[in-house]
């Protein structure tokens, strides 16, 4: 081999190897693609943290309403048996829980107890009147 092809090979080696050093990302590469994917990590990470944070509120705000909603169906029961003589409504419970208004105590009679009963299940958001209620006429 003559020193002119030896010349050439050697500079065909060098252009070979530093064509194939381009096709490797260099150290700033590499500390690029990781940021670029520790920030698509993170971001996925904090739009799934986000959604449970939605739907936690969600539920949240559904639970405060319901308990609202059943606050007032109670206030509206006792307001209705205070308006109607006979009942004493000291002496009765009215609990509402989803809509499901359950009475406990005393009433002096069998047709007051129908009455409290009926009472109940006419307020508006009333869905089901469970009676407790024990009728002390006849003790």
């Amino acid at each position: 081999m003559n020193t002119k092809q030896f010349k050439l090979l050697g500079f065909s080696l060098i252009l070979a190897a530093g064509l194939t050093a381009c096709d490797k990302p260099g150290p700033a590469e590499s500390a690029g693609k990781k940021l670029d994917e520790t920030a698509s990590d993170a971001g996925k990470k904090v739009s799934e943290a986000t959604d449970k944070l939605d739907k936690k509120l969600s539920d949240a705000g559904s639970k405060t309403g319901t308990a609202i909603e059943d606050t007032e169906i109670t206030t509206r029961v006792k307001t209705a048996f205070l308006a109607e003589p006979g009942l004493d409504s000291l002496k009765m419970t009215v609990d509402t829980v989803n809509g499901v208004v359950t009475l406990g105590g005393t009433v002096d009679t069998a047709a007051l107890n129908d009455r409290a009963k009926t009472l109940a299940a006419g307020v508006s958001g009333v869905k089901n009147v469970v009676n407790h209620l024990t009728t002390t006429a006849g003790k």
